[in-house]
């Protein structure tokens, strides 16, 4: 890669494009009860529109993302831009509910562009200011996240749901123009790195070489991200334990829009989506979760994550009592998952730094499976016994991921750096991995 820098507008236009992307995720959140209304659908099945988006960002994350090794940056983003602004655009006109859930699959899985693009701020920087280009981008994804909901659900209110998505869609293609401008037109060279892999990597096996390679390139790179999960027991353990968080996160921000909505508190969207706003205190914890880990206090920030995780649940109970306490909660909660996950992320790029975008991916398929599970649960939940139950569901979830670090933690394998596994020369991506 040269070292000249980029263009000074590229960074802080691939973080606007990254939030803008990820938001697509999470618009659906405080809209549930209006679709519902709108499509038929029974309070059992509003999880099934958080679902399939999630299900689609898990299938991106395996298919999607590896193709940032082998293809033109300008061309894969632009491209799949292009493509997410049609889906949304499908979402927005969608006349029922087999063709929503559909546009929205396709949203999920067309959304993993925000990680291309990570990935491209990392490979298009200099070294010495690559840390502050994948920070600034990152950053975009923390903030469209955050904004996501508390947008829609004012847009939602001032135009109609419709409206959410048919933005979205021209503000996409806005933000693809813009990147077919400034991102460079050249290829990047062979083997040319992700964020944490050098360019040694692949190379016994043709991983990292230009697009051209074939097919064969692809699917070893997308095979060895299985195959690294299954050779070390870290990543397996992490992986289920961010699992069982994204569940208990999902199963409250898809399942607090039907309290919400009703008497006694008969919210608006606009009301709704601004709780999404306790989210800042995940970024607060991620700040605090890295430092502790920069001082080798992982197992320390996982169980205190966790326990806060098991604590939330109690004011998120009285939400029919108090917003106050659902406020609470919810910034309890947010602050618990942030730290659990930057921690989960800086322990398993560690297991393997030469792997880390693939071991990233990976990690981020449980996140989703999470995420989708959390939300098929909580609308179960609530059509079966109301909030109660949704309570019950994601403290369920809450406990079984903390007793999972109790257990596991006297192996000495999540959090013990001793355990983390050193590779040899002959320990990179090879046919072994893919097999």
């Amino acid at each position: 890669m040269s070292d000249a820098s980029p263009p000074a507008r590229l960074v802080p236009l691939l973080a606007l494009a990254c939030g803008s992307s990820v938001a697509t995720v999470y618009f659906a959140q405080p809209l549930l009860v209006t679709l519902g209304e709108r499509f038929g659908l029974g309070s059992g099945q509003l999880g099934a529109i958080v679902t399939v988006t999630q299900l689609g960002y898990a299938a991106g994350l395996l298919t999607l993302v590896p193709l940032g090794d082998l293809l033109n940056h300008r061309r894969l983003i632009t491209g799949q831009l292009g493509l997410l602004a049609l889906a949304l655009l499908a979402a927005g006109l969608a006349p029922g509910v087999a063709a929503l859930l559909g546009a929205l699959a396709v949203v999920g899985l067309l959304a993993v562009v925000a990680q291309t693009m990570v990935a491209a701020a990392a490979a298009l920087t200099p070294h010495a200011r690559r840390g502050r280009a994948v920070g600034t981008v990152t950053g975009g994804i923390v903030t469209g996240i955050l904004l996501a909901r508390a947008a829609a659900g004012t847009l939602a209110d001032l135009a109609g749901w419709r409206a959410v998505y048919l933005a979205s869609a021209g503000v996409t293609v806005v933000l693809a123009v813009l990147l077919l401008r400034v991102l460079p037109a050249s290829a990047p060279s062979a083997g040319a790195p992700t964020v944490g892999e050098p360019s040694t990597v692949g190379e016994p096996s043709g991983v990292g070489e230009p697009s051209g390679v074939g097919e064969t390139s692809y699917g070893r790179l997308v095979a060895s991200t299985v195959a690294l999960f299954v050779r070390h027991p870290l990543l397996r353990i992490r992986g289920v334990l961010a699992l069982l968080v994204f569940a208990a996160f999902s199963t409250l921000w898809s399942g607090m829009a039907q309290p919400l909505s009703e008497p006694p508190w008969s919210l608006s969207h606009t009301a709704i989506g601004a709780f999404g706003l306790a989210g800042a205190a995940g970024a607060i914890a991620a700040g605090v979760a890295g430092r502790w880990n920069d001082r080798g206090l992982a197992h320390r920030t996982t169980g205190v994550g966790l326990a806060l995780l098991a604590l939330s649940w109690l004011p998120i109970a009285l939400t029919r009592q108090s917003l106050w306490a659902l406020a609470i909660g919810a910034v309890l909660l947010d602050f618990a998952v942030q730290a659990v996950h930057v921690t989960n992320q800086t322990l398993i790029h560690a297991v393997r730094p030469d792997a880390g975008s693939r071991i990233i991916g990976g990690y981020m398929v449980f996140y989703s499976a999470g995420s989708s599970l959390g939300a098929l649960g909580s609308s179960l939940a609530y059509a079966a016994a109301g909030w109660p139950a949704v309570t019950a569901l994601g403290m369920s979830f809450s406990l079984a991921a903390l007793l999972l670090w109790a257990t596991t933690r006297r192996t000495g394998l999540p959090g013990d750096n001793s355990a983390v596994h050193r590779p040899s020369s002959a320990d990179r991506v090879d046919p072994g991995d893919g097999a």
